[in-house]
C-alpha cells in the first residue's frame, strides 16, 4: 500500500511545494483518515474535526519526519490517539449532552448495507484499544502485522495476539446481535 502518491514524496522542501505536497497528502488520506475516525467516534462532524487536527499536527512536525512515505502512517496513528482523547473527555460530559442525530448515510454506506456495517463498528467500538486498533488496521487497511506493530509501537508478536482476542470477540459479539 502506497503511503501517498510518489509526486508528494519530496523531502527538505519548503513555500509552494510544501503546500503542494500538503493538498497532494490531504487528497489521498482524508477520506480514508475519516473512515478511520468513524470506527472511534460516532459523531461525523467530530470525526472531520479529528482528521482536521490531524493534518495540523503533522504540518507542525513535517520537519521531524524522517522519510515523507511514512507520512500516511503518522497521520493514522494521530487520528487513532486522538479519538482515543475524544473519547476518554466524551465519558466525562457524555451525561451534559443530548444524544448526536444520526447522520445522513452516503450513497456508499447505503449500498455495502448499513446496518450490517453498523453491527460490526459496534462490535468493534465494545473491544479494548489495542485489539481495535489493531483489527481496524490490519483489516480495514490491509497492513501487515509488521507496519502495524511499527505503526502501534509495539512487537509483532504483541499485534498478533491482539489481533487474534480481537477477532475472538468480535465472533462472540456479532454471533450475539439480533
Amino acid at each position: 500500500m502506497d503511503a501517498f502518491p510518489a509526486e508528494v514524496v519530496t523531502a527538505g522542501v519548503a513555500g509552494d511545494d510544501f503546500d503542494t505536497q500538503a493538498a497532494a497528502l490531504f487528497n489521498a488520506e482524508a477520506p480514508s483518515l475519516l473512515h478511520l475516525a468513524r470506527f472511534y467516534v460516532d459523531d461525523k462532524t467530530a470525526a472531520e474535526d479529528l482528521v482536521q487536527e490531524a493534518f495540523i499536527r503533522l504540518s507542525r512536525t513535517m520537519s521531524r519526519v524522517r522519510d515523507p512515505a511514512r507520512a500516511a502512517a503518522y497521520l493514522r496513528s494521530i487520528v487513532i490517539n486522538l479519538a482515543r482523547d475524544h473519547n476518554r473527555r466524551g465519558l466525562v460530559s457524555l451525561h451534559h449532552r443530548p444524544p448526536a442525530p444520526d447522520d445522513v448515510p452516503s450513497a456508499e454506506e447505503a449500498a455495502l448495507g448499513r446496518s450490517a456495517r453498523q453491527e460490526v463498528i459496534d462490535a468493534l467500538r465494545t473491544l479494548p484499544g489495542r485489539q481495535r486498533d489493531c483489527l481496524t488496521l490490519r483489516y480495514y487497511y490491509d497492513m501487515s502485522p509488521a507496519d502495524i506493530a511499527d505503526g502501534l509501537g509495539m512487537s509483532v508478536n504483541s499485534v498478533k495476539t491482539h489481533l487474534q482476542r480481537g477477532l475472538r470477540a468480535l465472533n462472540v459479539a456479532l454471533r450475539e446481535t439480533p
